[in-house]
Order: C-alpha cells, then sequence, then structure tokens
C-alpha cells in the first residue's frame, strides 16, 4: 500500500532553542524534535519523503527549516514563512534551498480576518509564480470558506492544510462535512486547489467515520489535488501551560496513521497517486 517513494507532506522540525530561538510572543512552545526524530518516523511508517513546514514560533526566522532541508539531503522540501520585505534574490536562494511554497497560518494565532489573508494571498501570489511555488493555508473554516470562490484564479496554487478544518458532526453514523464538505470538494474540482488530507484531531467534530466520508468525497472530486500528511510531531497547546511552557506533543502512534492512510485511500492506484506521484508534482522531488 506504502509506494516506495511516499512522501509525508507536512512535518515539523524543532530545533535546540539556543541555536534556534523561539518568538517571544510565540502562541505555545514545543519541544525538541530533530532530523533524526524525522527520519525515525519515516521509518516507522515506510516512507522516505517528507515536506518540512515552518512552525507558527519560529516567525519568519527559517534558519531550522533551512538547515533541516540540507541535511535531509534531497529527501525533504520546505515550505517557508517569509516578510513581505524578502528579496527575489533571497527566493530563488530558498527554491535551490528546497523551498517550495509560503505558510500563512491564521489558525495557530487564532485570527480570522478574511480580508486579511485575501489581501495576503494575492500579495504573495504573484511573486512566487515564477518559482512555481504554492500558498499554503492554515486558516479556520469560515475563512476558507469565503475565499473559495476565487482562489482557483491565483497565479500560484493553494493548498490547504488539514482538510480545510471543514467541521463535522462527529456522530456514530459519520458526516462528511455536509454542505460544507461540498464545498471544499468543488472548489478542488475546479483545478488550481489542493488539499492534505491530514491532522484529523483538528477537524472539528471529527470522527473516524466522517473523516473518511470527506476523504472520500474529496478524492472522488479530484485525486490529482490530494496528498497525505501526518503532522509529525503532533504539535499540541496543553490547557493550562504558559506559552512559554513546552506543551507536550500528542501521543499519536504510527499504527493509527497507517490505519487512515488504509481507511482514507480505496486502493494502491489511489495511494501511489496521493502519496507519491502528487507530492513529487507538486514539491518538484
Amino acid at each position: 500500500m506504502i509506494p516506495a517513494q511516499a512522501c509525508d507532506c507536512h512535518v515539523h522540525v524543532v530545533g535546540d532553542p539556543l541555536a534556534y530561538p523561539m518568538l517571544p510572543d510565540r502562541p505555545y512552545t514545543a519541544g525538541i524534535a530533530t532530523v533524526a526524530d524525522l527520519r525515525a518516523h519515516l521509518a516507522r511508517i515506510g516512507f522516505r519523503r517528507a515536506v518540512i513546514v515552518q512552525p507558527s514560533f519560529y516567525g519568519t526566522d527559517n534558519r531550522c527549516l533551512l538547515d533541516a532541508l540540507r541535511e535531509m539531503e534531497g529527501d525533504a522540501r520546505g515550505i517557508a514563512v517569509l516578510d513581505p520585505s524578502v528579496s527575489d534574490a533571497e527566493l530563488a536562494r530558498m527554491n535551490e534551498a528546497g523551498v517550495r511554497g509560503i505558510r500563512l497560518n491564521l489558525e495557530s494565532r487564532g485570527l480570522s480576518d478574511t480580508r486579511q489573508l485575501a489581501d495576503t494571498l494575492r500579495q504573495w501570489a504573484g511573486r512566487i509564480a515564477d518559482f512555481g511555488w504554492h500558498l499554503q493555508v492554515y486558516a479556520a473554516w469560515p475563512v476558507i470558506r469565503s475565499c473559495l470562490p476565487w482562489l482557483g484564479s491565483l497565479p500560484a496554487p493553494v493548498v490547504i492544510d488539514h482538510f480545510g478544518l471543514v467541521p463535522l458532526a462527529g456522530d456514530a453514523a459519520g458526516q462528511d462535512g455536509g454542505q460544507d464538505g461540498d464545498l471544499l470538494a468543488q472548489a478542488l474540482a475546479a483545478g488550481n486547489l489542493h488539499v492534505k488530507l491530514s491532522g484529523s484531531y483538528r477537524v472539528p467534530g471529527a470522527s473516524p467515520a466522517g473523516i473518511k466520508q470527506l476523504a472520500r468525497k474529496l478524492l472522488a472530486a479530484n485525486a490529482d489535488n490530494v496528498v497525505w500528511a501526518s503532522d509529525w510531531p503532533h504539535t499540541n497547546r496543553e490547557p493550562g501551560k504558559a506559552p512559554t511552557e513546552v506543551s507536550a506533543y500528542r501521543d499519536i502512534q504510527p499504527s493509527r496513521l497507517l490505519a487512515e492512510i488504509a481507511e482514507w485511500l480505496p486502493d494502491k492506484d489511489t495511494a501511489r497517486k496521493v502519496l507519491q506521484e502528487n507530492p513529487e508534482r507538486l514539491y518538484r522531488f
């Protein structure tokens, strides 16, 4: 079921805080998760490649990400967080290092300003299109929903994290997101939008049955624009912890990840497409 060049399309690497300091006003603090830890994670699920995503607590300091890409020796690509003042020359250097997109993260800071997201997407799309990069968006579903009518018209592709956080009913029968799930599937079918099957524990009201139905709905809409990700090392904000205190990672076992793959992807051809072929094209391995 797992192809030889399978890619986990959303992981984080967290370095020693003395070498890679986090933002003073970060929303939470994660423990160290090294490239060696990442390699071990990939081995446990039978994957070789990964897409390393810049976490919110590093802001626009991408040194840990770039160092991790070098250490992965071609087996990883990166998604950066950038300041608008970054030069085109620096974008070119990051492209050479393996960066393939820009992350726009509203959810980690609890932001819901649709106009802010729209302005930022339009600002960046023109700058990154020539590099073949994409815009990766992590935001609450109401924010994403309001942008769906025009996301596909941007000059750069858009990748939506974690099922778009489409709310599910979560009852025993399972729900596929209803009308909201239909809206995301319709936007996916239109072509320039991609969705990650990832972070099911972050989806509001999720049940295993509901997530499976939503995954199958998205695959039926456009399997060429769907990728899978573990969301390793499963960052978390523990209740009662100050933002500067380390919050323990969620305990998500490899067996659960592999079971989700088996549930969401109906056959070997779909698995090869979602786990290997689509990432190869999107991240240019």
